[in-house]
């Protein structure tokens, strides 16, 4: 039985053309649908019909067809895409590059940083043109964040012994993450404060009175979530000692206890030593100077901040005390352990990256 359909144009492959093609299939970074475009061409040139080619390469006999055509009547520049229908592009590429280098690298002489308003006065162009192209290449010029690297020489042995211990804590162990929240103010409006209603958030007055301070000492345990808590009003090492007795006491004498924490000179005094040459069940594990984000009782202490401190009103430091007593009740009667997730090594490879990163991009052109 003869070939049914339409007679298909012969197509026939130059050494340079198959050479091309066999770099556009297999190179890394060509596109994938031009690499399937080339796959289809080549297996067209060794006389196969275009519905075999479409069940090797698992595409439709249309899409055969229509590269098999086009390659025919237009050769290689036949695999490219054909032009987009609108109106031609206003903008060239010089012109957004000129706009990026800008943004990068200039800082107009009236702010510290630019607007969509300033850098399309600057340029030329409009604001909505500007707002495209920071868009594009995610720039945000109103944006500025914080940071601090740690500067601990031992910041690597110390990340390792931390992560290690949520990763992979001791058999008979409990760990616990312990840090003071200290100067937690009882403030109260000077006006009352007035309720949301539809269409309208709850309302505060700006201005305070402040009622005194209290510190909050907390150990989060790892395993359950729940968390020990202890309120005074000042946070020396006498404070803390009390909350490590504290601690020894609601901890089954058969666990050892692991303490994470951080570099507060309190932590570390000669009546804090004494204390624990004398409970050798207990072991400390500090974490880099500048590296309160390892501890994880920092979050516990945002949370606390967002739903109970942030937005209360206190008349006095005992109101004010009464309701975080209250609220690290109903944490451990439904307590919620946070989990690690992130290897040492992950977390290390990753501020090695950011600091390569930075390095690159802050580095003058006669450094280069």
């Amino acid at each position: 039985m003869g070939d049914r359909g339409r007679p298909k144009a012969e197509l026939v492959l130059s050494t340079e053309e198959r050479m091309a093609l066999e770099r556009l299939a297999n190179r890394r970074k060509s596109a994938q649908a031009m690499a399937m475009r080339a796959r289809i061409v080549m297996c067209c040139a060794k006389g196969d019909t275009n519905q075999s080619v479409a069940q090797q390469l698992g595409v439709s006999q249309a899409m055969v067809g229509k590269w098999r055509r086009r390659f025919v009547e237009h050769r290689l520049g036949g695999l490219s895409d054909d032009p987009r229908p609108g109106a031609p592009r206003k903008i060239t590429d010089d012109q957004v590059e000129a706009v990026i280098v800008k943004t990068l690298e200039e800082k107009p002489k009236d702010a510290t940083h630019w607007s969509t308003r300033s850098m399309a006065t600057q340029v030329g162009m409009s604001q909505t043109t500007v707002n495209r192209i920071w868009n594009a290449f995610g720039l945000q010029p109103h944006r500025s964040e914080s940071f601090k690297l740690s500067t601990d020489p031992l910041f690597i042995e110390k990340v390792r012994d931390v992560v290690g211990l949520y990763l992979d804590p001791p058999e008979r162990a409990c760990v616990l993450c312990v840090d003071e929240k200290s100067q937690i103010q009882a403030l109260n409006r000077f006006q009352p404060i007035l309720p949301m209603m539809p269409a309208t958030p709850e309302r505060r007055s700006h201005d305070y009175v402040r009622h005194g301070t209290t510190s909050l000492f907390a150990a989060l345990d790892m395993a359950s979530g729940k968390v020990i808590g202890s309120l005074r009003q000042r946070h020396r090492a006498t404070e803390f000692k009390k909350f490590l007795i504290q601690i020894d006491k609601e901890v089954p004498n058969h666990l050892d206890v692991h303490l994470i924490l951080d570099n507060y000179a309190t932590h570390k005094t000669p009546e804090i030593k004494r204390w624990l040459l004398k409970h050798p069940r207990f072991h400390l594990h500090f974490t880099p100077t500048s590296g309160s984000w390892l501890n994880m009782v920092e979050r516990w202490f945002g949370e606390l901040t967002d739903k109970k401190i942030k937005r209360g009103a206190h008349t006095s430091v005992h109101a004010l005390e009464k309701d975080i007593r209250e609220w690290i009740k109903l944490w451990n009667e439904n307590p919620r352990p946070y989990v690690w997730v992130k290897t040492a090594d992950q977390i290390l490879a990753s501020l090695a990256r950011y600091c390569a990163r930075v390095s690159a991009a802050t580095a003058s052109p006669s450094d280069a």
